[in-house]
């Protein structure tokens, strides 16, 4: 007689109170019939996978994998963090654009020195280090944490804080220059710069070194009501990036929090009577101005003191962290945007990638405006053509390459600056030889205009790839250049905040100490200002 195991380990059918539902026992376990099965078949992913970069956690800023996916034409972050789970954030909303941007990517020009080592890997080692893959186009002093006015969206969180001296100030100067030998563009930032009680000074130590354009980064309070300051001002003549989100009031109380559309709308005119150059910087805003992008666009070009245009979509950090990373904006929304709102006046191939940061950070596009008419540099040239000699392709080029390599490196560049004869001229030779656009080179610069869209990185979008290739960068006391994007999110600008604010601290500290002893020994206190 068999074993009983032996038996049971035998299939066998089960006949089933349902007719026709017999059920085949196979191994101790109940298998339903083959004609009840349910099919398992493989699905597609819903995206495509593009690549794998590094990046942060929006909430403890621990550097992670994230990955780049393609869904539904659309760019999207997606990372985990072991702590505090899986986030998802929008890039683009134009899959096709952000990925033949890659196109443009050229070689980095690597500054002349590091002021930091490589330690923990990107973004922990800032200032810059080995690792960085370009130099710093334009460096930011941001001189103050202090503003007038207190706007929701102010990824400075401008209030209590520090306020540079204009030595230390000299030292960033210097060290910029001992870095890039001939640097190109300073802008000085804050909190709101125009308070500073010694911004003049600071400009003109940025000319004495030999800093070809000074921008000052401004809401414009100041210039509208203060003329003493606008005369002072005025002699230095720094061009003026000048913060200017729409033509509609409520568009200024939900950005700024309160109604500066008329004070905006009288510095720009008090800054054209001075005969002095803005460039408006618009921060765009889902549900809030992005159907304004075409009005502030033709109002630029209108306007006679304003050379340029930059939208910046908002940046998600400092003081306006609380949005749906889902429907933040993004550059092809504002490029759409001013397409669809200009009357045909402008199509999507008259903006292009800048090869000098990390292509899908910024797109240019530059315009020659001559009384009605107003024709895009893309239009007058091969632009694919002529930016293969900056991405190295191999091409035939003309006698004059070189030197048309060289414009259209400035021209698409963080270091253009609108207005200036230096663009003019590089906009000029990008133009080719024989086309005679019938100005000299000082009246052409009134006759150029720049729209330039920036997306700076949060902690939901960052990129170490796109930060390792940033050319913008903030200047800090102690010497060290931090790439923009990596000091708003990474942490860099709460530990410099905290630094500078407790030595300023200290150091008043001290002055009324030595005040003190003074008057104790009775030593005249100094007077008032």
């Amino acid at each position: 007689m068999p074993d009983a195991s032996e038996v049971y380990k035998k299939p066998f059918l089960y006949k089933t109170q349902t007719p026709g539902h017999d059920a085949l026992i196979k191994g101790g376990h109940l298998v339903k019939p083959a004609e009840e099965k349910k099919v398992r078949v493989k699905q597609d992913a819903d995206y495509l996978f593009h690549e794998l970069t590094r990046s942060i956690c929006p909430e403890c800023k621990t550097v992670i994998d994230a990955q780049i996916l393609i869904q539904d034409n659309k760019v999207l972050m997606r990372k985990r963090c072991p702590e505090h789970g899986w986030f998802t954030g929008i890039i683009s909303s134009d899959a096709k654009m952000y990925v033949d941007s890659v196109k443009f990517n050229k070689p980095g020009t690597i500054p002349l020195e590091f002021s930091t080592e490589v330690k923990d890997g990107c973004p922990l080692d800032c200032g810059l280090c080995p690792e960085h893959k370009q130099h710093i186009c334009l460096a930011l002093i941001e001189v103050n944490t202090a503003c007038n006015l207190n706007c929701p969206i102010c990824f400075a969180n401008a209030g209590v804080g520090f306020s540079l001296t204009t030595e230390q100030v000299e030292f960033m100067i210097d060290r910029f220059v001992e870095t890039e030998g001939d640097p190109e563009v300073i802008q000085f930032s804050g909190g709101e710069p125009t308070i500073h009680p010694d911004l003049m000074e600071m400009i003109q130590a940025a000319r004495d070194r030999g800093i070809r354009q000074v921008m000052i980064n401004t809401n414009g309070v100041r210039i509208a009501r203060d003329d003493k300051f606008l005369d002072e001002l005025a002699k230095q003549n720094p061009v003026i990036y000048f913060q200017f989100d729409g033509l509609r009031p409520e568009t200024y109380v939900t950005i700024r929090g309160e109604d500066l559309l008329e004070l905006k709308l009288k510095a720009l005119d008090r800054l054209a009577e001075k005969g002095m150059d803005a460039v408006l910087v618009a921060a765009i805003e889902r549900g809030v101005n992005t159907d304004e992008v075409g009005a502030i666009l033709k109002f630029g070009l209108e306007h006679p003191a304003v050379r340029g245009v930059v939208f910046q979509p908002v940046t998600h950090v400092g003081r306006h962290i609380d949005f749906d990373p889902m429907e933040r904006v993004t550059i092809p929304d504002v490029i759409h945007g001013i397409v669809d709102q200009s009357d045909g006046r402008f199509i999507l191939e008259d903006f292009v990638p800048v090869p000098c940061c990390f292509p899908t950070c910024q797109v240019n596009s530059y315009v020659f405006v001559d009384g009605e008419n107003t024709v895009p540099l893309p239009r007058m040239l091969d632009i694919d053509k002529y930016l293969d000699y900056i991405t190295n392709r191999a091409l035939p080029k003309p006698t004059n390459s070189k030197d048309v390599q060289e414009a259209l490196e400035k021209l698409w560049s963080a270091s253009a600056v609108p207005g200036s004869e230096e663009t003019a001229g590089q906009f000029q030779c990008a133009c080719g030889p024989g086309m005679e656009l019938g100005y000299e080179l000082s009246h052409l610069k009134d006759h150029i205009f720049q729209i330039a869209i920036k997306d700076f990185l949060d902690p939901w979008t960052f990129n170490v790839k796109q930060v390792m290739k940033c050319c913008v960068g903030i200047l800090v006391p102690d010497g060290r250049i931090i790439p923009f994007c990596a000091y708003n999110s990474v942490g860099y600008r709460e530990e410099i905040r905290d630094q500078l604010a407790s030595e300023q601290k200290l150091e008043n500290a001290r002055k009324k100490i030595a005040l003190a002893a003074k008057i104790n020994s009775g030593t005249p206190a100094p007077a008032d200002d």
